[in-house]
């Protein structure tokens, strides 16, 4: 299935490098709440002057902040944000507890199934399950939504004799991990690793952002409990409204005093979902 982008969101990001810069700063402020629901921002004299840009460079951050319905520019009064924090959907995902959150999030999210295939496995995807070069696997893309919204775009491969203990019509419908365990996998341990990439054409399309919009990007291997790669999963999210988080404590005495994760679980699939380690 092909998304196709829509012309207010792929033209939103403005032209020229010191624009886009200050767009995505001024976007990210306010996702995080830095600059709060009806705040007024500064004159576009002192923003220039902050930002060490010129006036026609804050003029066009902030016509695009406009279009993306993020900021309200008013004559004679200045520009004030219009998107209310209360409304902005974000999943903050816990680290330590990742398996059982993840349970939790493909029961409270809606999830569309954009792909489906079998296909042979790229010398990459093989070393990472530890298949064979060539081997086949189960390919899908989907895209997960709270309350509508698009938050993260997966991209799993799963081992072709696993993957035949479900349909396309199974997964359309159920989380991975439910159709895994429900066909005999005994899920025993991840690896993550987590950077940040640039949102590609058809990523950008699926999560509705402009391309080239800053994501964070996951790489997860899942293994049974004999140590068998059972699935690889590419995952971009948006950072306005996806965050890892981890909750740390002081622990040991003297010289062998160090930091140590806190587990533990916390979400709220009506508004912020968060997930705490």
């Amino acid at each position: 299935m092909a998304v196709q982008p829509s012309p207010d969101t792929t033209d939103s990001i403005p032209e020229g490098g010191k624009a886009r810069r200050v767009y995505l700063l001024l976007k990210d402020d306010i996702a995080r709440g830095v600059l709060e629901d009806g705040a007024s921002l500064p004159g576009e004299h002192k923003l220039a002057d902050h930002y060490d840009v010129s006036r026609v460079t804050i003029r066009r951050a902030l016509q695009a902040l406009a279009r993306d319905g993020l900021i309200e520019k008013r004559t004679g009064s200045g520009s004030r944000v219009r998107t209310s924090r209360a409304n902005r959907q974000t999943i903050k995902a816990d680290i330590a507890t990742l398996v059982p959150h993840l349970a939790e999030m493909g029961e409270k999210t809606e999830a569309r199934l954009l792909e489906f295939a079998y296909q042979p496995a790229s010398l990459a995807i093989a070393q990472a399950l530890g298949l064979a070069e060539g081997a086949r696997v189960q390919r899908a893309v989907r895209v997960r939504l709270l309350d509508g919204q698009a938050f993260s775009y997966l991209v799993t491969h799963v081992p072709e004799d696993v993957a035949l203990s479900y349909s396309e019509a199974d997964l359309a419908t159920r989380p991975l991990y439910s159709l895994l365990e429900l066909g005999g996998v005994r899920i025993d341990s991840a690896q993550q690793s987590v950077s940040a990439t640039l949102a590609a054409p058809d990523v950008a399309a699926a999560l509705d952002v402009p391309a080239g919009s800053a994501l964070l990007s996951l790489e997860r291997i899942v293994r049974d409990e004999q140590g068998r790669g059972v699935e690889h999963l590419a995952a971009s999210y948006r950072p306005d409204r996806y965050q890892l988080s981890m909750s740390l404590e002081r622990v040991g005495e003297n010289e062998n005093r160090h930091w140590e994760p806190i587990v533990g679980v916390e979400s709220d699939f009506n508004g912020i979902v968060r997930v705490t380690s």
